[in-house]
């Protein structure tokens, strides 16, 4: 053993190696993405690992290999799990041979998510084994566990940390290479009556989760990472329920002051009901700190019913703790305070620190995205038009001056949202954007719906090469995997002739003219038409030389302010200029200046 300084998702990635990992897989998504990332990097070569097209394909993937008797784990975000649920709900049934362990990272905030969700929730759904780690040091260790009680039990457990636990970074004891665990997996054994799922089957199988799910409560009940400690006072009659991150808060607010009975939850599924009853036995009065949902507190007000227990229960559902949004360390102590009838913690002593400067996020500067937002909007002018947008770095083109995003719902919704719209509203001129990355995870379907059902509607495919939002993963259409192969592209081009759609035009959205014309007339077509804009992410170039402005031709009118809202072309002193630090040459505000006063180096 020894120590490393670790972020949670890198210790996650290293416990699940050191637990004889034979093959991950996963979706990007923040706060999940590194998971994965890091096991690619410690890779020796034993290890399989591939960014799936969906979350989807991912768990099916998964399931096979946990099939074969490999261990397998599969990555994603809280949002995420909607589009593996499908799979996860009949695999709960089903069941595997080797460990599979699902992580899914939940983002309270929300903090880069379009939701709020709580996997322990689902765990309980699907009612599936869920473990909630609250450090990183307790991440690594868990996740290990967790592999060990999916073998035991023969079904795929959950992992949920939250985004302070995921990007957190400790001190962490891991292991040496000679103490991993070494998983050599068996293969597939045909038996249809095993893996093939039936109602009849189904019906056995509902009984027996329902028994081990018993069992695993009293199990639970004395697993490690389950705590109960007594109250510091004697007499003390009040106690904290707590999980996850919020533990580490409520050890800190306790520093120095006489603690209350306190019950830290690692398994929130299912409930470890006998550690519960003596944490209960001990209290007259519980408080429940927890995100997001108030799992904790349900139960132990289910238990109090189901053995009389007169035991008051606060949290959520009292209104003693904030329903929405993450805990924090000063919320915490707050909630502490009010509890057990201490002081409210006191401000520091200081000067206010100066207010911040509101900084909403937008599109890069360069951005190629921005150009074909802008080059529909100028195609449009006039136009009854509805713009749906979708889940990427283009969901800032709702951002003025664009204000280009009309709709945005989960990843691969505008495509279907375009159809209905337009079908109420066949007078509207309907377009659907959509990046690369999410064309391919869960676009297709919608653009195959379309072509069946006779839409009339204009996909618009922003093609810039990378998964750019969650930290450039590769996808199908890159060309390379995660596994560092060199592949064919999928054209996103021949995926839509393929599927029925007639017209697919491809064109640099920097050049503007170009790009507006290509607009309006496929734009004019009648059905189900596509605009792919295909220029490379910012961020991934070279750039160009950065632009000047000519100050002897510059009326100062801010045109290229007010259309573009580019982060490069700033104000200083009452005028504009360009920021070179920022400014990557792309052209695309010498093309929109009316007076011709921009010129730069790297356009045509």
């Amino acid at each position: 053993m020894h120590q490393e300084f670790l972020m949670g998702n890198a210790a996650i990635a290293r416990g699940a190696i050191a637990a004889g990992l034979n093959l991950v897989c996963g979706y990007p998504g923040t706060p999940s993405t590194e998971v994965l990332e890091t096991a690619a990097k410690s890779n020796d070569g034993s290890l399989y690992v591939e960014w799936s097209v969906n979350e989807k394909a991912a768990l099916e993937l998964g399931a096979g290999a946990a099939y074969c008797g490999a261990r397998s784990m599969v990555t994603m975000k809280q949002v995420g799990l909607n589009v593996a649920s499908d799979p996860l709900m009949s695999l709960a049934y089903i069941g595997v041979k080797g460990g599979m362990v699902i992580l899914v990272a939940d983002d309270p905030g929300p903090i880069s998510s379009q939701t709020e969700q709580d996997t322990r929730s689902f765990a309980a759904y699907s009612k599936l084994p869920c473990f909630d780690p609250s450090s990183v040091q307790e991440a690594y260790d868990m996740i290990q566990d967790a592999f060990r009680f999916s073998e035991q039990y023969r079904t795929p457990v959950l992992f949920r940390p939250t985004t302070r636990v995921c990007h957190g970074y400790a001190s962490v004891t891991v292991k040496d290479p000679d103490e991993f665990a070494v998983n050599q997996p068996e293969g597939f054994v045909r038996d249809p009556a095993k893996w093939v799922i039936f109602p009849r089957l189904s019906y056995q199988a509902h009984m027996n989760i329902e028994a081990r799910n018993v069992e695993l409560q009293s199990v639970f009940s004395d697993y490690a990472h389950n705590v109960l400690t007594p109250a510091q006072a004697p007499d003390c009659r009040r106690g904290i329920a707590v999980h996850g991150i919020s533990a580490t808060y409520v050890q800190e607010a306790l520093v120095g002051k006489s603690a209350p009975h306190l019950l830290k939850i690692a398994t929130p599924f299912p409930f470890p009901e006998q550690l519960a009853l003596r944490f209960l036995s001990s209290v007259d009065e519980v408080l429940c700190i927890e995100e997001l949902d108030p799992v904790i507190e349900r139960e132990l007000t289910y238990l109090c019913g189901k053995h009389h227990l007169n035991v008051t229960i606060r949290g959520k559902l009292t209104h003693d703790v904030k329903n929405a949004g993450e805990n924090t360390c000063a919320s915490v102590a707050d909630n502490l305070a009010a509890f057990l009838g201490w002081e409210k913690p006191a401000a520091a002593a200081m000067d206010p620190p100066p207010a911040l400067p509101v900084r909403p996020p937008v599109l890069c500067a360069g951005c190629p995205h921005r150009a074909s937002f802008y080059a529909v909007k100028q195609a449009m002018k006039g136009k009854k038009a509805v713009f749906c947008g979708d889940i990427g770095c283009y969901t800032l083109g709702n951002a003025m001056p664009l204000d280009m995003v009309d709709t945005c719902l989960c990843m691969g919704a505008g495509v279907n949202i375009t159809q209905g719209i337009g079908k109420i509203e066949p007078d509207t001129t309907c377009f659907a954007f959509v990046g690369d990355s999410t064309f391919f995870a869960s676009a297709i379907t919608g653009a195959v719906n379309a072509v069946y059902n006779q839409a009339n509607m204009t996909l618009v495919v922003l093609d810039n090469s990378t998964t750019a939002m969650t930290g450039h993963q590769p996808h199908p259409g890159t060309g390379r995997t995660m596994m560092g192969q060199i592949v064919d592209k999928v054209s996103i081009e021949a995926v839509l002739h393929g599927v029925g759609v007639k017209t697919v035009e491809t064109v640099d959205p920097l050049h503007l003219d170009e790009a507006i014309a290509t607009v309006k007339r496929v734009a004019a077509e009648d059905g189900v038409k596509a605009i792919i804009f295909k220029s490379p992410c910012a961020v991934l170039i070279k750039p160009e030389k950065p632009a000047a402005i000519d100050p002897e031709i510059c009326t100062q009118c801010k045109h290229c302010i007010r259309q573009l809202g580019c982060p490069g072309i700033v104000v200083q002193d009452g005028v504009v200029t360009i920021e070179h630090s920022l400014c990557t040459g792309c052209g695309l505000c010498e093309q929109v200046c009316p007076f011709h006063a921009i010129t730069t180096g790297g356009a045509d």
